[in-house]
């Protein structure tokens, strides 16, 4: 466990490092390819006139660090057949390039695409693949899939395929050049294109390639072996090429040194730098006998929110890996509440999903908290390595975090063994996370040899955090020395003997593990007394960022949209005068979920639902917020009161301490917004769908009925009252006609409250009247008895 000077080291999950913190990743500008970015991707490599070879990587993935030497050499070696063809990089990791490789399909690293020359969509890219990754067959890989083209040849290149006889006897009469160098090969030789494409740039020679099944050619010339170089001179002599070996490399040379033979004017293939220069991320000095939330929460955010993200489509297996990765961190994570109910949100909302299968873009809605109205459910969306950072951007970082995460989750659930539901519980779902989603596929594929071979035999929990700490140290053991480890963290064996001294011993002089004292340091180490929390982004500050990026982004919507109305108003009017139309994909109930989480664009028009009557949802907390950020919900309106939040929040401006079911107080207070905007859109003469109607209900109630007394008893436990269960339950079962005169004389209460008021209030008056008839009649009697006083 190459736990250099912090908590466990990096995954290489199996193979180590760290996200990039400058462009170009593992790649620096120096190198003899071209370094894409997010806004130069597309139009450098799509209806080029070059054909493209581009690596897509992630800085932190050790099988992309190991692969990187090769790939630069490969650019370095055919750097000369540009403009045919160039190479390229494009680095996934970094967070401005996210989108482009979900949009160019990349789901693992690193992956070759091959683009022919005016590719028109990301989708034309070829997968390059090969059994042996050498630049000799990647070289060769290349021009493969250079002679792919037919119809769309690249203007620099010249030609590729054998040459006939008819073609080299009125060469130069077709050719303005002084020298053909006619290199005779097998059909499955490669040397003739290599130098072809070797001397694109020279001028005044020319290369041409002949097989050897060519007879007429090779009874002119004779060649006895091949390969075999002949140079022909315009004044019609030739004779073999001069080299001391038919190879490329002497071919290449010997051309390039013939009288008046030049290099052509180069032609800029480079795409312009507009990455911006970002400052080396600061130093944090961690103790390396501490865990750090930073690191925790991070992993939490780049597992879900980048890796999760390079499938558009979740289904089968991947779906169902999803679901219980993440349910075993909502049951497991340590985290603050905010980021526990976050957690507990997606879990929720994956556990009600019950189809074959979710798009990403469903999820994304979940997992940038755009369904989080009111309550505080969070999650960061930095990267901050503390524990986990490296001495260069490409070290450590997330594989390292992803396997603090897991060593967390598996003493977590060893120390709450009424919680698990088997020894296997995290360690599988760690598997399938590994294996579907983790980017470095060399990696996973390692994982889970690892796996396979003895995982079986785990029987407790106990034994599964012993299992993951032998795994790891493993896969420590060998990844030393290589390209992946970093020089200021060396890679050694976990834990230390400075930090557990008796976990280690001598036996006939061989080192041995004390499992028993093993186990214990594991569990104190991971433990949530042992987590601290420097460097973590403040609950008050994630909740002005998303509060102020909501209000951003549904402002650029708005702007964008300009006079197609005032669809989807963040504080609830929620009109929606297109929300409904087929082209906008849906019924436009939730118009407003379709944004980004704030990112100040919004959405496009005419993609997915166009503001509906859902529209207040993206308030998502602001009230919640400091400094005032009140209603971020965008296009909020000063002049609704009518549609303002409902008292249960109105009434608690600090939000209590989440208890463990705050996931259902979160949809019981997000269907009682939903209530309110159908109402809202109702009473302006909309008219709604079976599928606009929302039940108001909590997420663990039957569909039919609502459970009033466990929503009181929820509330109840949460320090709340009956105000704050009656702005609820006022909508419930309430139709768009509901009566003015019934909101008056409610005064904040529901129609069960008013009711039970009228029955005891008729009650405690037939009771008053009937006493009165008693006690009239009785008098009544006494008067007439004989005797009775008389005035």
């Amino acid at each position: 466990m190459a736990r250099r000077r912090c908590p466990p080291p990096a995954l290489a999950l199996l193979l180590a490092a760290a996200l990039p913190g400058v462009p170009g990743g593992l790649y620096s500008p120096s190198d003899p390819l071209v370094l894409l970015q997010a806004d130069t991707l597309e139009r450098s490599v799509l209806r080029s006139g070059s054909a493209w070879f581009v690596e897509f990587y992630a800085s932190w993935c050790g099988h992309c660090i190991h692969f990187a030497p090769t790939w630069r050499a490969l650019a370095a070696d055919v750097q000369d057949w540009s403009p045919a063809v160039n190479l390229g990089v494009f680095d996934c990791a970094e967070v401005a390039n996210q989108k482009s490789c979900g949009t160019f399909g990349i789901t693992g690293f690193p992956t070759l695409k091959f683009f022919k020359a005016f590719s028109k969509s990301p989708d034309d890219g070829i997968r390059l693949t090969s059994s042996t990754n050498t630049v000799q067959a990647l070289r060769q890989g290349v021009i493969a899939s250079l002679e792919t083209h037919k119809e769309t040849w690249p203007p620099a290149c010249p030609p590729l395929e054998p040459a006939s006889a008819e073609e080299i006897r009125g060469f130069f009469q077709r050719n303005n050049v002084t020298y053909l160098a006619l290199i005779f090969e097998t059909s499955d030789s490669f040397v003739g294109r290599e130098v072809t494409m070797d001397m694109l740039q020279y001028e005044n020679v020319a290369v041409r390639r002949a097989l050897s099944s060519e007879e007429a050619l090779v009874k002119q010339y004779g060649p006895t072996t091949f390969p075999a170089g002949f140079l022909l001179v315009r004044n019609g002599t030739y004779s073999p090429m001069p080299v001391e070996m038919e190879a490329r490399a002497f071919y290449t040379h010997f051309l390039r040194q013939l009288p008046g033979v030049t290099r052509g004017p180069s032609v800029p293939t480079r795409a312009p730098d507009t990455s911006p220069t970002t400052a080396p991320a600061p130093v944090r000095r961690a103790d390396r006998s501490k865990v750090y939330m930073a690191d925790l929460e991070s992993a939490l955010h780049y597992a879900l929110r980048v890796e999760v993200a390079r499938h558009s489509v979740l289904s089968g297996e991947r779906l169902v890996t999803l679901k219980n990765f993440v349910r075993v961190l909502a049951k497991y994570f340590p985290g603050r509440p905010f980021v526990r109910s976050f957690l507990r949100s997606v879990d929720s909302w994956l556990r009600s999903m019950r189809g074959s299968g979710i798009t990403y873009q469903a999820l994304e809605r979940v997992l940038t908290n755009r369904r989080q109205g009111q309550a505080p459910a969070v999650l960061t969306n930095n990267l901050t390595w503390v524990g986990c950072q490296g001495s260069e951007p490409h070290f450590r970082g997330y594989p390292c975090s992803l396997w603090i995460l897991f060593h967390v989750l598996t003493v977590q659930a060893a120390q709450r063994q009424r919680l698990s539901t088997g020894p296997l519980e995290v360690l599988e779902a760690m598997r399938g996370y590994v294996q579907f989603f983790f980017g470095c596929r060399v990696c996973a594929q390692h994982f889970e040899g690892m796996a396979a071979e003895s995982l079986a035999q785990v029987s407790s929990v106990n034994e599964a955090v012993l299992w993951l700490w032998s795994r790891h140290n493993q896969v420590n053991a060998r990844l030393a020395g290589t390209e992946t480890e970093d020089p200021t963290f060396p890679k050694m064996q976990w834990p230390p003997p400075d930090l557990c001294p008796r976990c280690h011993g001598i036996v006939r002089g061989r080192h041995v593990w004390d499992e028993a004292t093993t186990l214990r340091f594991l569990k104190a180490h991971y433990s949530s007394a042992n987590i601290i929390f420097d460097y973590t982004e403040p609950e008050v500050s994630l909740l002005a960022r998303r509060g102020r990026r909501a209000n951003e982004g549904a402002q650029a919507e708005g702007d964008e949209r300009g006079g197609e109305g005032d669809e989807g108003e963040a504080a609830g009017e929620g009109r929606g005068k297109n929300g409904g139309e087929e082209e906008r994909g849906g019924t436009g109930t939730a118009g407003w979920e379709e944004r980004g989480e704030g990112d100040g664009k919004g959405r496009e028009p005419g993609k997915g639902e166009a503001g509906g009557v859902d529209g207040q949802e993206e308030e998502g907390g602001g009230n919640e917020g400091p400094e005032g950020a009140g209603e971020a919900g965008g296009l909020a309106r000063r002049d609704a009161p009518e549609l303002r939040k409902p008292s249960f929040v109105r009434m608690n401006p600090k939000a209590p301490e989440l208890a463990d079911d705050i996931v259902d107080l979160d949809s019981f207070s997000e269907l009682h917004y939903k209530s309110k905007a159908l109402k809202a859109a109702a009473s302006k003469g909309r008219q709604l769908s079976k599928r606009d109607t929302i039940p108001l209900r909590l997420a663990d109630d039957p569909p039919q009925a609502f459970d009033y007394a466990a929503a009181w008893e929820r509330l109840r436990r949460q320090g709340l009252g009956s105000q704050q269960l009656v702005g609820a339950l006022q909508d419930a079962g309430e139709g768009p006609g509901r009566s003015h005169w019934f909101r008056m004389l409610g005064a904040g209460f529901s129609r069960l409250d008013v009711s039970l008021c009228i029955v005891l209030y008729f009650l405690s008056s037939m009771c008053l009247l009937g006493m009165y008839t008693f006690f009239r009649m009785r008098t009544r009697h006494r008067k007439l008895r004989p005797g009775s006083p008389t005035a």
